[in-house]
């Protein structure tokens, strides 16, 4: 199995290479399945692995992730950035002892957001000390640590595309690696966020553009959330649902490569 060392380099060089899409899986089953269909990095979802605890976005401790981070860690080779949500607490140490918590659980990677759970955005210089905070934290530790400051405007009501660019600024001068704006729905806006900045920008995928027209505007990392892994819970549910209304089986009449996905057993 690759260290900690070797994967926090392949991610580090996987933002100074080609454009790339970062999947985000729900468990390790998700994860080895990625890893066997060519994915160079994974990526957690809060949404997503709350959703397999039973509950909404939002509702789970940092100890239940740092777990979770462990499991996608041992169960491939894979690099491993972890979603933060805001750090589990308001304050700039909050956020820092997120990013030193993962990382004792394998994390080469990790995102703080400015929301707080409470229902409010931070004030632009206070979300800045937080971010400062866990670069510092990322960056003292003794292997690469890319750290993803993410402005969460976009997707919390507030389309101020030029105070979204303004909070990505603040996060890059407070040392961010990589910057994030999750809601982005054009290439016009790609295009302007990553004129604005000089590090690496990640955007979350939308039906509304494709992957090239995504590169062409700028764009670096490519993730796509909790989203993919709600394409197999919709199939879940519809199949249920014609079982249960219908007594039809029909929609389990699936095959997969589950042995070669599954072929290489974990730590």
């Amino acid at each position: 199995m690759e260290t900690q060392q070797e994967k926090g380099a392949v991610f580090r060089a996987l933002h100074s290479g080609e454009p790339f899409v970062i999947p985000n899986p729900w468990n390790p089953g998700d994860a080895r399945m990625f890893a066997a269909l060519g994915f160079k990095a994974l990526a957690t979802t809060s949404a997503g692995f709350a959703f397999t605890l039973g509950r909404l976005d939002g509702h789970v401790s940092l100890e239940e992730v740092a777990r979770h981070t462990e499991a996608l860690d041992q169960a491939t080779d894979l690099p491993v950035s972890v979603d933060l949500e805001n750090g589990y607490g308001p304050d700039p140490m909050n956020a820092a002892e997120a990013i030193t918590r993962v990382a004792r659980a394998g994390a080469v990677g990790g995102s703080i957001e400015d929301w707080d759970p409470s229902g409010h955005i931070y004030e632009r210089n206070h979300a800045a000390e937080r971010i400062a905070a866990a670069a510092e934290a990322a960056h003292a530790l003794p292997f690469p640590f890319i750290l993803t400051a993410r402005a969460e405007n976009l997707i919390r009501d507030n389309p101020d595309l030029d105070d979204t660019i303004a909070r990505l600024q603040a996060y890059e001068e407070a040392g961010a690696d990589v910057l994030y704006a999750p809601g982005l729905r054009s290439a016009a806006d790609i295009r302007a966020v990553c004129e604005a900045v000089a590090k690496p920008v990640n955007i979350l995928a939308m039906p509304g553009f494709t992957m090239v027209e995504a590169v062409e505007a700028g764009a670096h990392r490519i993730s796509v959330g909790g989203r993919l892994g709600l394409v197999g819970v919709d199939a879940i549910a519809k199949a249920a649902r014609a079982i249960l209304d219908e007594g039809d089986f029909s929609l389990q009449d699936v095959r997969l490569p589950l042995k070669e996905w599954l072929a290489n057993p974990s730590r």
